[in-house]
């Protein structure tokens, strides 16, 4: 055993002893002088080895660290770090993802202080007094006030609201950056590259001068700060500053929406894996909300999704004759029709059919009423249409549905039957859908079945006063004809905004959106009137209730509501009034990401809705029939 392996196995023993010890064999009388010399040896090199030796850190070290003016050389490795100290005033979530893709590797190092809300808004309050004293001076001078300090005033009166409400809090961040490089030409060129980039995203970056060991120490994962150059944010900027955030929203399987202006990768995204497959589309006219769904519609039907659309505007009659489907148009001379009393015929343990048609029917009528009725009407409505469907001999019992259902006829039969006043009054305003200017549209037998996987209902043919009376009858038809047979089917809503209007109609369709997952249906709603449709407490309702949303070009008149519906950052709110056609915010459950809807041109011929572009297609077609002629 030689001197080493005896100072190994003391110091694992945790022994105290000291070299002299282990090398008392010495004194032994029996040892030669060769062994002698060769044990003096290895008690010199031990000596050595301890002096050198202090911690593992030692061991790890490079030989030599050579701090420059603005770099290090670690070994053969040249670095140099910098610090933030300017960040732009709109970000939007993810914004620092370009620096995380960097083409070089560069270590990254964030530092976040929170600080004392109660000590912020004490600073907050002398802050406001000082620019509240400086605005009243100049007035006071017959000044005009100064638009930066009264910017600054109102941005301190919202911050201290938020404060004391608790909706954000103060913070101090730092961002440090260090890059690497085998020679130094190499890292002056990575370094361009790199101030460049973060130029790019409205950050300064700075070379920690005569402070590169202490911003190199910041930024090795240490968790110490020495370079302390901290900038203020506030929560809702914070947040946005996590630079690990996945902006992709590619699945396996699914309809392609797009490009994702993140990163340029593929939208495919399958709405039926969320919690439930309803839409919503808000966006400007012309932005491009129909074209974005028909592209939706055309491409889910292509992976076996049955697609039925309401049409308010004959936008959809080109692309349904294109894919062989039912175009379906409704109005008062034509001869497809709808009976608004038909039943499904479909027996439920979960649901009294009769019952939920009935409160159906009083929704519709109460809009065809003009929207309002007394609760004696209401009370009476409701007691005549049971007694209509009783007439035909259709009770709560399932075996009954199937008989032929009454019309609105033999309501209006019943409510001249009955003696209350309210009775005839009522029949006497149903008297327009049955003998005045609007007969014809909803007093007839279905003359529809839904065949097709394509079908578009029309409604372009009727007088505005008409229309959302139609979409309600065409949902609730709809509505049966989809609890008989369930299947992958998408229910897309034009124009929705005009059912917003009437809160029986409005109740409806959130009812739908309730209920679709059940029955394997995505609803999709599309509106061009945000305001009046989140006005709504049913239209915020039916976003709530829909696990994916698309935001294209917004109108400043509105952008401010959805920011609060949404939860959109200054960045986001910025983009959406500036984004062009087909650009915007697309939402799938928590992951959201900036999306451009691109269609191949075949897929473009049968969907844009351009005028200049529709009339060089017709002009197209009307020469090629001149020369086959």
């Amino acid at each position: 055993m030689s001197i080493f392996d005896i100072f190994r196995k003391k110091e694992n023993k945790n022994s105290n002893a000291n070299i002299k010890d282990v090398l008392s064999a010495k004194d032994n009388p029996s040892v030669s002088r060769e062994e002698m010399i060769a044990l003096e040896k290895e008690k010199r090199a031990i000596e050595k080895f301890a002096k050198g030796v202090i911690s593992v850190r030692d061991i790890i070290a490079p030989s030599a660290i050579e701090v420059n003016f603005n770099t290090m050389v670690i070994g053969n490795k040249y670095f140099r770090s910098y610090f933030a100290v300017k960040f732009p005033p709109i970000v939007s979530p993810n914004w620092l993802e370009p620096l995380i893709n960097f083409e070089y590797p560069v270590d990254i190092s964030t530092f976040y202080y929170p600080h004392d809300t109660s000590e912020i808004l004490k600073i907050l309050k002398r802050r406001i007094a000082e620019f509240q004293a400086t605005i009243n001076l100049e007035i006071q001078s017959g000044r005009q006030a100064d638009p930066i300090v009264v910017k600054q005033l109102n941005d301190a009166l919202q911050f201290q609201s938020q404060l004391a409400a608790g909706t954000e809090k103060y913070f101090q961040y730092a961002l440090y950056l260090t890059v690497h490089a085998s020679s130094l030409e190499e890292l002056n060129q990575i370094s361009k590259n790199l101030e460049g980039t973060m130029a790019t995203l409205g950050v300064i970056i700075k070379v920690a001068t005569l402070q590169q060991e202490e911003a190199f120490q910041s930024t090795i994962p240490y968790g110490l700060d020495k370079i302390q150059m901290y900038q203020n944010l506030q929560t809702s900027a914070i947040a946005t500053t996590f630079p690990f955030v996945s902006s992709e929203l590619t699945q396996e399987y699914g309809v392609l929406y797009g490009v994702n202006l993140h990163n340029n990768s593929l939208v495919i995204f399958d709405r039926f894996s969320l919690p439930n497959a309803n839409s919503v589309v808000l966006a400007t006219s012309g932005s491009g909300k129909s074209y974005t769904v028909k592209l939706e519609a055309v491409r889910s039907l292509m992976l076996g999704t049955e697609i039925i659309v309401i049409d308010p505007e004959k936008e959809f009659d080109r692309l349904c004759m294109a894919v062989g489907g039912d175009y379906i148009s409704f109005s008062q001379d034509g001869s497809q029709k709808l009976n608004p009393f038909e039943l499904s015929g479909l027996y439920s343990s979960e649901e009294d059919e009769l019952r939920f048609k009935i409160l159906t029917l009083s929704g519709l009528i109460r809009m065809m009423l003009g929207g309002v009725l007394t609760p004696e009407e209401a009370a009476i409505l409701d007691r005549a249409l049971i007694l209509t469907y009783r007439e035909k001999g259709i009770t709560p019992d399932p075996s009954t549905h199937t008989n032929e259902p009454p019309l609105l006829e033999d309501l209006y039969k019943i409510l001249n039957a009955m003696s209350e006043e309210e009775a005839h009054s009522m029949a006497r305003r149903l008297e327009t859908y049955l003998k005045g200017s609007a007969a014809g549209v909803f007093d007839r037998k279905s003359s529809v079945s839904l065949q097709s996987n394509f079908t578009v209902f029309s409604i372009r043919d009727l007088s505005d006063n008409l229309r959302p009376m139609a979409m309600y009858v065409m949902l609730d038809f709809i509505w049966t004809k989809i609890k008989r047979d369930k299947k992958k089917r998408l229910l897309i809503i034009d124009e929705a905004w005009i059912m917003m209007q009437y809160p029986d109609a409005a109740r409806f369709v959130y009812a739908i959106a309730k209920r679709a997952r059940k029955y394997g249906l995505g609803l999709t709603t599309i509106t061009q009137d945000v305001d009046d449709f989140l006005s709504s407490d049913f239209g915020r309702a039916i976003v709530s209730n829909s696990s994916m949303q698309i935001l294209l070009k917004q109108s400043p008149s509105t952008i401010e509501k959805l920011q609060k519906v949404f939860y959109l950052t200054e960045g986001e709110k910025s983009y959406l009034m500036s984004a062009g056609i087909g650009q915007g915010l697309f939402f799938a459950g928590a992951n959201h990401v900036a999306l451009q809807v691109i269609a191949s041109e075949n897929e473009h011929q049968l969907i844009t809705t351009n005028p200049m572009e529709l009339l060089k297609q017709q002009t197209k077609e009307e020469v090629d029939t001149l020369d086959i002629t």
